[in-house]
């Protein structure tokens, strides 16, 4: 493993610790606040930023945002997403410990397997030899973010009477959260894919709100351990398909793979609710 990606990995990692207990911040806060609804889009960003303890919250994703920029900027998408996959379980330990209760037996074995996917994550990469980026076709990306977005709204529009709201929430604030991930690394390769910017923007700004709507209704575990589940295993899936992301040959290719299913394993172990999960409904 080279020195450049290697600080990319580090910068993830202290990426995915500051966004994660900044979701544990934005639950807490929309807590107090009046139901906030797509309907009135407007009135709930002014609820938003007229929260001060949201507001706390929201700077530390917006820094962990800029550490996950500087990170794609030195490593391959599908690499610092599995390192930032394991984000889930400090989101898990935390939000336990903050709860005073102890985490569950699915969530213990989903640390457990995001622990040791990380492991074998560094293990690929010692030996893997292979650090070069793909950049994918202009075309295949496009259509990708376009599947995408269409999933997400229809989730939005028709699939939350069956899966309730924090679920739905959960899941399309993740699908827009990975059109922004995957939108960040095509923008940092810089030239005409600087564009991109504008997706990253959109992407993120519709995932930040559906995501405040779900944490009113269903606990932070919950919400954003899905998001974060959506989030992770989309741009691992499309650093090495679309992007065309090289895997290391022979058996250090393997162990990368067991990597990447391990990771989300565990983020859906975690993204399980605990049997305590109280889901609160507000309007």
């Amino acid at each position: 493993m080279d020195v450049e990606t290697g600080s990319g990995l580090v910068l993830a990692f202290a990426s995915t610790t500051l966004t994660n207990i900044a979701y544990l911040q934005e639950h807490e806060a929309v807590g107090n606040l009046p139901a906030l609804s797509l309907h009135r889009p407007l009135h709930s960003v002014r609820l938003l930023l007229g929260n001060r303890p949201w507001l706390i919250g929201f700077a530390g994703e917006t820094l962990g945002f800029l550490l996950y920029a500087a990170a794609l900027a030195l490593a391959p998408l599908a690499l610092v997403q599995s390192v930032a996959a394991g984000g889930i379980g400090v989101l898990a330990f935390v939000s336990a410990r903050m709860a005073h209760r102890r985490l569950d037996r699915h969530e213990l074995a989903g640390v457990l397997l995001s622990v040791l996917g990380l492991v074998a994550l560094a293990v690929s990469l010692v030996g893997g030899g292979q650090s070069s980026e793909g950049h994918g076709e202009l075309g295949r990306i496009l259509l990708w973010l376009g599947a995408t977005a269409g999933a997400a709204v229809i989730l939005v529009l028709a699939a939350q009477v069956r899966f309730g709201r924090a679920v739905s929430y959960g899941v399309a604030g993740g699908l827009f959260f990975s059109i922004g991930d995957i939108a960040t690394k095509v923008a940092t390769e810089g030239g005409a894919r600087i564009g991109f910017v504008v997706v990253l923007i959109v992407g993120y700004s519709l995932g930040t709100m559906l995501l405040q709507i779900g944490y009113q209704a269903g606990a932070a575990l919950t919400v954003a351990g899905l998001a974060t589940l959506v989030t992770n295993a989309l741009p691992i899936a499309a650093g090495t398909t679309v992007l065309d992301e090289p895997l290391p040959s022979g058996a250090f290719g393997v162990v990368r793979v067991l990597a990447f299913g391990a990771v989300v394993a565990g983020a859906v172990l975690l993204a399980r609710p605990p049997r305590a999960d109280s889901r609160r409904s507000r309007g």
